[in-house]
């Protein structure tokens, strides 16, 4: 079976006109179980639209803290972007680095798994537990381990203004070492991304109440001014733009070649960077202070290859099915790992039918 949800990221191995399976699609499993904008809570079944929760949300001043990407752009997809498949691929976007990620905020969740056996895990309450922790363990799963139909979210409330501040011209070296700075600082970051290439551009985000965002970036330009010239945007709705365009890779959107998404420690990004350019006509976003990598390659290029010696690991997000065969698009793991994955995916789908051969099982 290949598990479907708004059809807005198809970036398995598997997912063509090669697949040998049925589509299994969870749109129908629409709908706001529970909402208590008191509590912060939010039960909603995994078909639902995100632009659905989004909205509702908004109404009541609240938000998904962890900023989920709309990969339409990117991957020149149609379609409606689902909680569900926002849950299994564990999407979190900029404001990670504040906040944490999409997982960080699942309270429960309901899944059939490969047995067609009903599984709910968790609750509508934050808490630690003892035993398997099968809500962390379904985010990032991309369905090769259950097919979700509900799950439990904790929300957060909007924050009464955002600002930006901007640095021109720095090379990725020292745009990382501003961000590390920006984050090590007391002055609550929510964003700190670098775009890199011929203009570059480096951005620091804060949000808050309108006082102590007007305090915080002051001070901030202040501990950065070594970097040079730094221009604070304070209209709210351009900031948004510039992280939402950030959010969703728009650099990218249009451009020809393959497209990577690197996680690795921040102090090694310039170091790739480095190497890729080195190798190709590359080019690179950096988000999560560093942490996070997209870059754009030349079709068919071996970006894998390039990390040897950092640590960190590779996935492909757009290419040719040709290109995906030959690479995969998730890396393959240490033997170790390797082992562990393929038991827990023995126990929770025996017989190897959900959206086989995406996670290289």
């Amino acid at each position: 079976m290949r598990i479907r949800g708004g059809g807005t990221r198809p970036i398995g191995d598997t997912f063509g006109d090669a697949f040998d399976g049925t589509d299994l699609n969870t749109r129908a499993l629409s709908g706001i179980t529970l909402y208590e904008p008191g509590a912060l809570t939010l039960v909603v079944k995994s078909g639902t639209p995100l632009s659905e929760v989004e909205a509702l949300l908004a109404h009541q001043g609240q938000r998904l803290a962890f900023e989920p990407m709309d990969h339409r752009g990117l991957m020149a997809t149609t379609g409606e972007p689902t909680i569900g498949g926002m849950v299994a691929a564990n999407i979190s976007g900029p404001r990670r680095v504040q906040t944490g990620a999409c997982r960080d905020f699942l309270l429960g969740v309901r899944f059939v798994d490969g047995m067609g056996n009903i599984i709910k895990n968790g609750g509508r309450v934050m808490k630690n537990v003892t035993g398997y922790d099968l809500v962390k363990l379904m985010a990032g799963s991309f369905g090769t381990l259950g097919v979700l139909s509900e799950v439990s979210l904790k929300v957060l409330p909007k924050s009464e203004v955002q600002a930006s501040l901007l640095i021109d011209g720095l090379e990725d070296a020292r745009a990382i070492k501003a961000l590390s700075m920006a984050l090590g600082s007391p002055y609550e970051i929510s964003g700190a991304a670098h775009i890199s290439g011929p203009s570059p551009t480096t951005i620091i985000r804060l949000e808050g109440f309108a006082a102590s965002v007007v305090y915080r970036s002051g001070q901030l330009r202040e501990r950065l001014r070594e970097f040079g010239d730094i221009r604070i945007e304070t209209d709210i709705e351009r900031s948004k733009f510039l992280w939402q365009e950030l959010r969703d890779v728009s650099p990218f959107w249009q451009a020809s070649g393959d497209v990577w998404r690197i996680s690795l420690k921040p102090s090694d990004g310039p170091k790739l960077g480095a190497k890729l350019r080195k190798a190709c006509d590359a080019r690179l976003i950096y988000d999560w202070g560093g942490g996070l990598v997209w870059a754009l390659m030349p079709e068919g290029f071996d970006l894998r290859a390039q990390l040897n010696g950092i640590p960190g690991h590779a996935r492909i997000e757009r290419a040719s099915a040709e290109v995906r065969r030959k690479f995969t698009t998730f890396a393959p793991e240490p033997p170790v790992l390797r082992d562990l994955s393929k038991g827990i995916r023995a126990r929770f789908d025996p017989r190897g039918i959900l959206n086989p051969g995406l996670m290289g099982q």
